[in-house]
């Protein structure tokens, strides 16, 4: 391993441990105050922002699923989740079919994990394509303009374990902590 990569994978662990030791000290704050599902969302927040990827399930046209590594964009506010994509993909006739669809974040140091559940629109807007764009994804795409689209997750469930931070399942049911998001209105 090169001297370069060895700094910049050091660096990388560095910065996991400070934002796990960050989002560890707004939980304890959190617990005097907030409701339980805060902790919740503040441990997904944490794992879904320090995860390089995620996998991005969709159900194919006979209902089986498909999975996908993808680099998304860090979740909003309301834990919507952006990923970007080119428009001749299998996952953009996937959910033009079927909307249901899955993410999955591994914690860095597999601690932990998120599961994600919700359904995704395709979203074909010049300006939203602009704001939502990384240099990396240059080389995938010959004509940015013709072929770039974004899908727009919106979350209906969220589960989420680490162990870091003592958020397990329960030990009777395994069920992990989840939070429940009302249904979002249609925006198709």
């Amino acid at each position: 391993m090169s001297t370069a990569r060895l700094v910049r994978r050091l660096i990388a662990a560095a910065l996991l441990v400070l934002l796990h030791a960050a989002a560890g000290q707004e939980l304890r704050a959190q617990r005097d105050t907030g409701p339980l599902h805060s902790d919740t969302l503040v441990a997904a927040r944490a794992i879904m922002e320090s995860a390089r990827y995620c996998a991005l399930i969709t159900l194919d046209p006979t209902g089986h699923p498909r999975v996908r590594a993808m680099d998304p964009f860090p979740p909003e506010e309301d834990m919507v989740v952006w990923l970007g994509t080119h428009r001749r993909t299998r996952k953009v006739d996937d959910i033009r079919t079927d909307p249901r669809v899955a993410l999955y974040y591994l914690a860095p140091g597999a601690a932990g994990y998120v599961s994600l559940t919700g359904t995704a629109r395709i979203v074909d807007d010049p300006h939203e394509a602009a704001r939502r764009w990384k240099e990396e994804w240059e080389q995938y795409y010959a004509d940015r303009q013709r072929d770039y689209v974004l899908i727009e997750v919106t979350p209906l469930r969220l589960e989420v374990v680490d162990y870091r931070l003592d958020l397990t399942g329960d030990p009777a049911t395994w069920m992990p902590p989840s939070v429940e998001f009302p249904p979002a209105p249609s925006k198709r």
